[in-house]
């Protein structure tokens, strides 16, 4: 049977509900593409395992998945490949490949709207049927028509208006600021799309409050379900050292929000004290920031390796004394989930959902200033005691609230008022 046909139901797992048929939706699938890439993939793998039955309709780059999900690949252009960038991966076809490339002409990011379209045209052929449509952050206008057949749910994991802000701030050339409002185009429909869905996903108290008032929502139209960590996988690896002084940072991308410039001045700053200290960025480095390291004399303090295996990662999680996130803003940060529940201190900023998620498991300091940073690293690399003390805390903070099987059971419950109707239930009921 084709991927994305009308399955066999299966029995319910013992006290779980009916399974459901899932099109969970995601342009970009790939985990090295950043937090939406994990999330689809740890979610559909946990629904799996409540025995739904998930197809994932992913744009390249796609998704590692679990065998029991189905990938669905609906191929773009490709035009933001970082080997060879603005070049049709293979040769334009009909509309929707068009506008694409018109798009991408024009100097507008179109992936989010392309994929919309492309999916609509999956779904709608007819033979396809199911339950409901999760969609991660596409927000394309392809999902209004979707919605009319199919039951939606979308996930935004922040208010990209807020990266576009802070994207800006970040400029001074006006031109460069024309032409990156030019390519923030997509979100104008992002929050159009947003606004006439029934029912949205965001993964903290304070995304709601971010979402609410970015989107120009109701905040009871969004639903509060922690993303999560598989505990069992994310385990220290107790055959790798520590090493001492050793900062580990990881993101997706070396953007303004992420702040990786605030870092290198707060490691600078520590090594004045302590010559030991280092630091490895599971980041592709931008220019500015390569020049940062050359500035502030860190060539061999600082080590980049983008794009790392998920052993290499837990390697790395495992090597270190401290995660720093050191973000303007996050709607999230599965590192942090990750590294809290390999044992490894977090030392991070009090940005966006930052103190929802580390808690008391953690240090947080103020967001973009390097001294501050440099102070809470300090202070963690400088006392095994609190170190001792935050793993044990990062630990059991993930057991307590951060689970993939906690994601997929609040999930499901929101799919299922989604489908009949209903007015969503508290938080408090779903604990």
């Amino acid at each position: 049977m084709a991927p994305g046909l009308a399955h066999d139901r299966v029995p319910a797992p013992e006290g779980g509900t009916a399974p459901l048929r899932v099109a969970m939706l995601t342009y970009r699938g790939h985990p090295h593409t950043g937090g939406q890439g994990v999330y689809v993939q740890e979610l559909s793998a946990a629904l799996a395992d409540r025995g739904h039955r998930v197809d994932v309709l992913s744009g390249p780059p796609y998704p590692d998945l679990d065998s029991r999900v189905q990938l669905v690949r609906l191929p773009s252009l490709e035009l933001y490949r970082p080997d060879d960038p603005f070049r049709p991966h293979r040769r334009p076809s009909g509309a929707t490949d068009l506008l694409e490339w018109s798009a991408m002409s024009a100097g507008v990011y179109p992936e989010p709207l392309t994929f919309s379209l492309r999916a609509l045209r999956w779904i709608a052929g007819g033979r396809y049927r199911y339950d409901v449509v999760h969609d991660n952050q596409v927000l394309g206008y392809g999902l209004l028509p979707v919605s009319r057949r199919v039951p939606v749910v979308a996930t935004v994991h922040h208010a990209i208006t807020i990266d576009r802000r802070i994207v800006l701030e970040s400029m001074d050339d006006p031109k460069a600021k024309s032409g990156m409002r030019r390519w923030f185009g997509f979100v104008r429909m992002q929050q159009q799309v947003a606004r006439r869905l029934p029912r949205l996903i965001v993964p903290t108290e304070a995304g709601r409050r971010d979402v609410a008032r970015e989107l120009g929502l109701h905040a009871a139209r969004l639903e509060v379900v922690h993303n999560g960590v598989d505990p069992d996988r994310f385990r220290r690896i107790r055959s790798r050292t520590r090493v001492p002084g050793r900062i580990l940072s990881v993101c997706s991308a070396d953007v303004p929000l992420k702040a990786l410039g605030v870092l290198m001045d707060a490691v600078a700053k520590l090594r004045a004290e302590r010559p030991d200290v280092s630091l490895v960025s599971v980041c592709r480095p931008s220019p500015s920031t390569l020049e940062s390291v050359r500035r502030l004399g860190l060539d061999q303090a600082v080590t980049f390796e983008p794009g790392v295996s998920a052993r290499r990662l837990l390697e790395l999680y495992s090597e270190a004394e401290v995660l720093a996130v050191p973000s303007l803003y996050e709607g999230f940060c599965l590192p942090a989930v990750e590294a809290m529940s390999c044992g490894l201190p977090v030392v991070a900023t009090d940005a966006g959902a930052m103190p929802e998620v580390v808690g008391d498991a953690g240090v947080l300091v103020a967001a973009g200033d390097s001294s501050a940073l440099a102070s809470g690293l300090g202070r963690v690399l400088a006392s095994e005691a609190l170190r001792r003390k935050l793993r044990s805390a990062g630990r059991k903070r993930v057991l307590d609230r951060f689970t993939w099987t906690e994601t997929a059971r609040n999930t499901e419950a929101v799919y299922l008022d989604v489908i009949a109707g209903q007015r969503p239930p508290s938080a408090a009921s779903r604990r």
